[in-house]
């Protein structure tokens, strides 16, 4: 599973993809080429969204894709999900390891070489910076330096990810960095996916 951690990465968004329909939106966004996905929801209990979990996991696993769960270590290790994401500062990288073992682990660092280094130290799999561009699903978020990203390919060696306000016309700024791993929410998944999904990978081909 750690060689698959590159290419576009696309994440749910409770709004943007309702549980209800989630598994059709994901679908679409995999033929279309997307190759990790995460499914990402603030709001509701891990029993509320376990059966929603394990449809996508299984969907994932036929178009031979990662299929990685936020936040939610406990979920992630009961349904044997591919990975788990979590924020550096929400839960110790040894703790989420212990609940789940096998999974691939990926941290969130924001700006941060520093944390990122910490991660990659204590097991992180993947390291993740964000946001570069105002992000509509993350509106607070804090605008980061693309120059982060050029930072982090020399400083750790694990996989790097880039999250945050990425869309069809800037992509290209962001694949430029030689980054593993490009996140989208609302740029694959508002409109037409399948478009949306194939216009990004076509802008990461530099």
């Amino acid at each position: 599973m750690l060689n698959m951690l590159k290419g576009l990465y696309v994440i749910t968004d409770e709004h943007l993809t309702p549980d209800e329909t989630v598994h059709t939106y994901v679908e679409e966004a995999l033929k279309a080429g997307a190759c990790i996905v995460q499914y990402r929801n603030k709001t509701k209990s891990d029993d509320e969204v376990e059966e929603v979990c394990r449809v996508l996991q299984e969907l994932c696993t036929s178009h031979n894709v990662p299929f990685v769960i936020d936040d939610r270590p406990h979920l992630a290790s009961k349904i044997d999900a591919d990975g788990l994401h979590i924020g550096k500062d929400d839960m110790p990288i040894e703790e989420a390891r212990k609940i789940f073992p096998k999974g691939i682990i990926g941290v969130s660092c924001y700006g941060s070489i520093r944390k990122a280094k910490e991660a990659q130290e204590e097991g992180a799999d993947y390291v993740a910076f964000g946001s570069f561009f105002p992000s509509p699903t993350k509106p607070h978020s804090g605008v980061i330096s693309i120059n982060v990203l050029h930072k982090a390919k020399e400083a750790v060696e694990i996989p790097v990810c880039a999250i945050g306000g990425i869309s069809q016309t800037n992509i290209g700024e962001i694949a430029a960095t030689r980054t593993d791993m490009i996140s989208v929410v609302s740029a694959a998944f508002e409109g037409d996916i399948q478009q949306n999904v194939s216009n990004l990978i076509k802008g990461m081909k530099i």
